[in-house]
């Protein structure tokens, strides 16, 4: 998907210096002491020293406790700040720190060995660790640590800067104190055999226990927790505590659940509709409008959440909700408006990719961690299913592997979409295509994005440009011809003319498309063979350009997809 975002290039050769290379947290051994000073940046900018003025301590956007580093490059300038911390000789120190922004850097100099650094190029969009290690000479006993943005590019931020390692006599910080007590606990899903709890983060805790009923039953490190094996119909009192290195908090106020009737189908997903409406929504702020989930319109069907984030696992994911971008919205706000909208009769999915996504799964180890990453947060947060929206190719070998994987794990309710580009579907051949094929016994919709593309075949054989009823239709019949099921197939166009690069048509064009398909009226020039009533519908990019744009898409092209044969 087109995020609309300008971002500068980095030259191959500064890419290469210093051997960029993102590597996974350590953990620090239990000598081992924090030897950065003021890490968290809750003392101003005391023991740093930032290029030009460029750093400042801000208490918006922090990934824990009060303050955080914001730091904006200017000219050639690109917003430094450092310090100088005292070492061990012969040591190995493991550096890290939790980053928001684009392209922001991590490093270490005057090592006695090899210097080292680590960068994100970062959406922007929520909290990213960064971490990376290094050992230091026979004579070291200080090295400065930095971090830094990137020229032409918007500032960034740092929090939770450590360097973990043996205590070279300079000290450290305080231990932390006791977390209080998470405040927000509710219930934000239920079914007849087990409730999903959420609570708003508590700065400086390390993680989380649940109580049910006074006895603690599960310790988690985000702030949400999935309780199974509970009787149907019945109700549970729950507690939360934060903990550090310090102790465990108080517990929070008690909150009470109530599982649903054991009759019928348990599963809390509900099911796609025949012909359904997809939006994508934007964990981010890019001009569009900055919206909740609950804000999404009724008129949509599946919600597809944008994106998921990459990890330093190979083909692994996570989710970090853009909290300060979208004005506020809480982790506990989110799930329990995902939980409202399934109780509505909406799928909320999470797409993975979009133009920048990085997610690789070309092994049997990459397509275990997807499977099992994606599981895991579609548990965490209540998400019905996933969406692959990854625009630079894929093996359709272990993406295959993968989607059975999660499929096997989630049930016969997993909502599986995909978002191909239209190059990717002109042939049966081509990886998105054979994957759509391979997984089509569970496959939900194939929405391709008809934008952002040139000329393109249909399956006449003739060539169509985009921005017209031939477009959508001639293209959407090689998919229909191609082995896929009318059910399966989806028109995705942008909901605005800012929405994409190029390829906007307007509602009545896509609903003409509709028509032409489903009932053989209102065609271009190509006109298929036959109709297609089963087609499953529409979807747009983005939610978010709808309603700026007054929702004047979703409220032509949902009604049209509802009254499809």
């Amino acid at each position: 998907m087109n995020r609309i975002r300008s971002l500068a290039l980095l030259g191959a050769a500064t890419l290469a210096a210093g051997g960029l290379t993102a590597l996974a947290g350590g953990t620090a051994h239990a000598a081992d002491i924090n030897v950065v000073r003021n890490g968290g940046f809750e003392s101003g900018l005391a023991n740093w020293s930032c290029s030009g003025g460029s750093g400042a301590s801000v208490s918006s956007p922090v990934f824990a406790g009060a303050a955080a580093l914001k730091a904006t490059p200017a000219g050639s300038d690109n917003a430094r700040c450092s310090q100088t911390v005292t070492v061990k000789p012969n040591s190995t120190y493991t550096l890290s720190t939790q980053v928001q922004g684009s392209y922001v850097y991590l490093g270490a100099t005057g090592t006695g060995t090899q210097d080292v650094s680590t960068w994100t190029p970062g959406s922007g969009a929520g909290w990213q660790k960064l971490s990376t290690t290094f050992s230091t000479g026979p004579n070291t006993t200080q090295v400065t640590v930095y971090t830094h943005g990137w020229y032409g590019q918007p500032g960034y931020a740092v929090d939770e800067f450590s360097v973990f390692g043996p205590d070279g006599g300079g000290g450290t910080d305080p231990g932390p104190g006791i977390p209080g007590a998470p405040a927000g606990t509710a219930v934000s899903g239920q079914s007849a055999s087990g409730l999903t709890l959420a609570w708003n983060a508590v700065g400086g805790a390390a993680g989380y226990h649940v109580y049910q009923d006074g006895v603690r039953v599960r310790t988690v490190t985000a702030a949400g927790a999935q309780i199974t094996g509970l009787a149907a119909s019945t109700s549970y009192s729950f507690q939360v505590s934060a903990y550090n290195a310090a102790g465990e908090g108080p517990k929070s106020a008690p909150i009470t659940g109530t599982t649903t009737g054991g009759g019928g189908n348990p599963d809390p997903n509900p099911a796609v509709p025949k012909h359904a409406l997809t939006g994508y929504w934007q964990n981010f702020n890019n001009g569009a409008t900055v919206q909740r989930i609950s804000d999404v319109s009724a008129q949509y069907d599946i919600i597809a959440v944008s994106f998921a984030d990459a990890t330093s696992t190979p083909g692994a994911i996570a989710f970090n909700l853009d909290s300060a971008g979208l004005g506020g919205y809480t982790v506990a706000q989110f799930k329990a408006d995902i939980a409202a909208k399934k109780t509505a009769g909406k799928s909320v999915i999470l797409s993975i990719g979009g133009e920048k996504g990085t997610i690789t799964v070309n092994d049997s180890a990459s397509a275990n961690n997807l499977a099992n990453s994606a599981w895991a947060l579609m548990q965490e947060y209540g998400f019905t299913g996933i969406d692959i929206d990854l625009e630079n190719g894929l093996n359709p070998t272990y993406m295959t592997q993968a989607l059975r994987s999660l499929s096997q794990k989630a049930g016969p309710s997993l909502v599986l979409t995909m978002a191909p580009q239209t190059i990717d579907m002109q042939s049966t051949a081509g990886g998105y295509f054979k994957t759509a094929l391979n997984v089509k016994d569970i496959l939900t919709v194939v929405n391709m994005q008809y934008y952002n593309s040139g000329a393109m075949n249909g399956c006449d054989g003739k060539v169509y440009s985009q921005g017209s009823v031939d477009f959508l239709t001639a293209l959407a019949c090689i998919q229909l011809e191609g082995g896929l099921d009318p059910s399966q197939v989806g028109i995705g166009v942008p909901a605005s003319p800012s929405g994409a690069g190029s390829g906007y048509v307007s509602p009545t064009v896509v609903n003409n498309a509709l028509d032409c398909l489903a009932r053989g009226t209102n065609c271009g020039s190509f006109k298929p063979s036959k109709t297609y009533p089963g087609l499953r519908g529409a979807m747009t990019w983005s939610t978010n350009w709808d309603a700026k744009a007054g929702s004047a898409w979703s409220n032509a092209v949902g009604p049209k997809v509802h009254a499809l044969p």
